[in-house]
């Protein structure tokens, strides 16, 4: 099975994580391996903690750090994120049936190879993501679009979550 790439996009505090969730969460119980990713466009975060062994061995000098505790493992790379394309960022991924990219807009936004799922607030991001995106599967979020004639579904996550995994699991059939 060759792996599906979906992205949820959307403005701040428009869905866009609890879309993931749920769909995360359903997928999982039906059998197949996702993976997410998660833009996140503050220029100076860092996963790493000040003072910790891991940051202490990157103020040192070192490009890659793991971090190894009994329920997981953590890779952090310290290079210029910034010109990572988005097979460099799917390499990240490899051996999962679903990726699901949270943000990434830019990197995605007229990609009609990549699915998106678009959280919305307001009919005004709506009309605007119709215009931007390419290939948009289906709007959710606070804001029900089902009104605005945009030729795309809307799904309420939290009330149908099993019809919006469905709708993603055809998309994963088909690869």
């Amino acid at each position: 099975m060759k792996t599906t790439v979906i992205a949820v996009v959307g403005s701040k505090n428009s869905g866009k994580t609890t879309t993931i969730e749920v769909l995360t969460g359903e997928l999982t119980k039906r059998g197949y391996k996702v993976a997410t990713v998660k833009h996140i466009p503050e220029p100076n975060f860092t996963i790493d903690t000040e003072g910790k062994d891991t940051w202490r061995f990157a103020q040192s000098g070192a490009k890659t750090i793991v971090s190894v505790a009994s329920n997981e493992v953590a890779t952090i790379e310290k290079l210029n994120a910034t010109v990572l394309s988005l097979e460099d960022i799917l390499q990240k991924c490899r051996g999962n049936d679903v990726i699901f990219l949270e943000g990434f807009r830019k990197l995605v936004g007229e990609n009609p190879n990549v699915p998106k799922i678009v959280a919305v607030k307001s009919a005004t991001e709506a009309y605007e993501a119709s215009k931007t995106f390419k290939s948009i599967l289906v709007f959710t979020g606070p804001y029900s679009t089902e009104n605005l004639n945009l030729n795309v579904p809307y799904i309420n996550v939290l009330k149908n979550s099993e019809k919006i995994a469905d709708m993603v699991e055809k998309i994963v059939g088909k690869r």
